[in-house]
């Protein structure tokens, strides 16, 4: 509650938001269409006193408060017309969320107040709603920006080091019994230490964390009584998610997630932010007015040429942010570096990111967006990961993003769920999947670390789910399972869900292992979903969005051990092995010195592969040799990196076959180290060594790894 003698002054326009500088708060909004401006702020009991802002620099209104401190809680209301037909939406009745706020106290509480528009009826002007939205929206907060990182420094892991771990900060440890209760599902239960080990004994070196900016769950799952689980929904692009907090203190939040940051990267972990920069929770015409909506409905949202009543929407959720405006722009790129230099975050998936890429229509990957990205000297240095599609036209962008940049390879996705599922014609395009996507990455100097390889993701089934259903069972997300995707190239391997039938469970089991193998001994880098290594399953649900609970949390004390044994050896094997993380492309040319080529491909009868050999369409069996002298490659101190050579052999037929060896020109000795029929792998090798030429039998839908003895070094 403000003093009665509380004096007020003009302020400064720069910086946007709520700035405390240890004597008073500047407050700062742009608005270019508004005719008036109050800031709101809430004492305790949440009584309002309004300040009319009269300073106006340019499309900037501002005004400093001294004497207000951290935890001061504040929204705004902005007057101006309301004529929807003209893409003008202000409501002074509705408090507004100040987009550049760090901190909120809560969630939005849905309540007719909150539309613009009286709900049902049109959203035209004869619908104005003049009820008061203040009790029902969360109050931005004051934050005081100190916190002691203790000289943490972003931890530059290279790219070909990398490994991906993607979880949500509450799906990881809500049902962790081995972390104290009243820290599970929060960033300080993420940052605890036994999580902390768990992720180091699986080998990751980076956390792709879904979305922790505050978010909305959309009025059509609240009235199903469910929510937006996932958060792809943002209001807030400064503030971290009040429900991942485990503190009492309002804003505790913040300094929260610094910990979590300041611990992951003590462990030698990474974090990036799986952002979503492409809409806002206000969604369509018929939508609430929260914050941007109110605040400047033309500038910051894409409306329809035609009618700009209407949004334009290639997200699918109502709107699209109007990333051609320079404010809107200057928004996004200010929130990443607060991010990057207040928050100390690694990197950024981009969700949907061809739509930053709209310039007007088409996606322009010379735009303004990454204009201004590379050419910024905090954001460049950073992981930028696109998803490299969105809903408009011409949005599948897949291999089209600019040098820098890396990208979700559903290519990769795609290919290698084909090939294990069995399907006929995979082999030429498995070879470029195997060998980082060289068709799709090649040009413009990117490299084989340009491409994130996936099997799944949060959207989607789970790696249990794809080997245990043919069909989404999405029932209990409201929709009469008419949501999430149809075409899953998935395989239940002959019943549909859980089964008692013990030759299905061993058979998926074993397709399991093949796909992570496949995962981390396939040139780029590799992203594996939290659960995946210890066979999480959400009942079939393949778009478990809106299912806060156990549907989408992780049950511990189901673990699957020796799949996360499996899994863990596998990724720590990867990264000792540089023949497996390459930097550079494979050249398919001689080694120095020698008569083989730093990769071969080979037929069952253990010859070379030929044009004819990658033709044929029902070949399902493919020999890959690897040289560890052919890394091309040297170490921090430019010493040459040399390997062991390897011996892959990728079999999906549905039974076994005999496979001779290469003569020993490619190698004399080999020793077996993986074998998924057998489920089992061990550097020391499986069994006895095997010499050139000699045929083995390859077990039906197996992969099999071979380390050449007599080069081992």
């Amino acid at each position: 509650m403000l003093d009665k003698k509380q004096e007020v002054w003009p302020g400064r326009p720069y910086p946007l938001g709520a700035v405390y500088d240890g004597k008073g708060v500047n407050f700062a909004l742009f608005s270019d269409n508004a005719y008036g401006i109050d800031l709101c702020l809430f004492d305790d009991q949440n009584k309002e006193t309004r300040i009319k802002v009269n300073e106006r620099t340019h499309n900037q209104w501002h005004v400093y408060l001294p004497g207000i401190k951290p935890g001061q809680k504040y929204g705004y209301r902005v007057h101006g017309p309301y004529e929807p037909q003209k893409g003008i939406r202000f409501n002074p009745n509705k408090l507004l969320i100040d987009p550049y706020a760090k901190a909120l106290d809560g969630m939005v509480q849905w309540d007719d107040a909150l539309f613009g528009y009286l709900p049902g009826m049109d959203d035209d002007e004869a619908a104005y709603n003049e009820s008061n939205s203040a009790p029902f929206v969360p109050k931005c907060l004051v934050v005081d920006d100190y916190f002691d990182w203790e000289n943490d420094q972003r931890l530059n892991i290279p790219l070909h080091e990398t490994i991906i771990y993607e979880t949500h900060v509450k799906g990881f440890t809500k049902l962790a019994s081995h972390i104290p209760e009243n820290i599970r599902g929060t960033f300080a239960g993420m940052a605890h230490s036994e999580s902390i080990e768990y992720l180091k004994k699986i080998g990751v070196n980076a956390v792709e964390l879904m979305p922790i900016h505050q978010s909305v769950t959309e009025y059509h799952l609240f009235k199903l009584g469910l929510t937006n689980y996932w958060g792809y929904n943002t209001i807030g692009f400064f503030a971290p998610d009040v429900r991942f907090s485990s503190s009492g203190a309002e804003g505790g939040q913040v300094n929260e997630f610094k910990q979590m940051v300041k611990d992951l990267h003590n462990a030698g972990i990474e974090v990036i932010l799986d952002v979503v920069y492409n809409h806002t929770a206000e969604g369509n015409n018929q939508g609430p007015t929260l914050s941007f909506r109110g605040i400047d409905n033309k500038s910051y949202y894409r409306l329809s040429g035609d009618d700009p009543r209407f949004y334009v929407d290639y997200t699918g959720t109502g709107n699209t942010l109007n990333t051609v405006h320079p404010t809107v722009l200057r928004l996004i790129m200010d929130s990443l570096r607060y991010w990057v230099t207040e928050m100390h975050v690694d990197g950024f998936r981009f969700d949907l990111a061809p739509v930053l890429a709209r310039e007007f229509n088409d996606v322009d990957k010379w735009g303004s967006f990454f204009d201004v990205l590379h050419q910024d000297p905090v954001l460049s240095q950073v992981k930028l990961i696109a998803e490299p599609w969105d809903l408009g036209e011409n949005g599948y962008q897949v291999g089209n993003f600019p040098a820098g940049w890396m990208e979700w390879n559903a290519k990769y996705r795609d290919c290698i769920r084909r090939f294990w599922r069995g399907d006929n014609e995979v082999l030429p395009e498995l070879a470029n999947r195997l060998t980082g996507s060289s068709d799709l990455y090649f040009d413009n100097w990117r490299t084989p670390t340009a491409s994130i390889n996936f099997i799944t993701a949060h959207d989607g089934f789970t790696l249990a789910d794809l080997v245990a259903y043919n069909e989404k069972h999405n029932e209990k997300n409201g929709e009469e399972n008419k949501d999430g995707e149809s075409h899953n190239l998935s395989w239940n391997h002959g019943a549909e869900g859980p089964t008692d039938d013990p030759a299905i469970q061993k058979l998926r089991r074993q397709q399991i292992m093949n796909f992570i193998s496949t995962l981390f001994l396939s040139q780029g880098v590799p992203m594996l979903v939290a659960g995946d290594e210890l066979g999480k399953t959400q009942q079939g649900n393949n778009n478990a969005y809106c299912q806060d609970n156990e549907i989408s949390w992780i049950n511990w004390d189901n673990a699957d051990l020796p799949l996360i044994d499996f899994t863990s050896k596998l990724i720590h094997f990867r990264k000792n092995h540089p023949v497996f993380c390459r930097r550079k492309w494979f050249k398919y040319q001689p080694i120095r010195g020698k008569d083989v080529t730093d990769i071969e491909w080979f037929t069952p009868d253990g010859i070379e592969m030929s044009e004819q050999h990658w033709n044929e369409a029902f070949a399902k069996t493919l020999g890959v040799f690897l040289s560890g002298l052919g890394v091309r490659a040297v170490s921090d101190k430019g010493v040459p990196l040399v390997d062991d050579s390897f011996f892959i052999i990728i079999h999906s037929r549905a039974e076994p076959v005999s496979f001779i060896l290469p003569n020993e020109k490619w190698g004399k000795q080999w020793i077996k180290i993986l074998d998924t029929s057998q489920q089992s792998f061990n550097e020391e090798g499986l069994e006895a060594p095997m010499k050139s030429g000699q045929k083995i039998e390859i077990q039906e839908r197996s992969f099999i790894l071979f380390r050449e003895i007599s080069s081992s070094i």
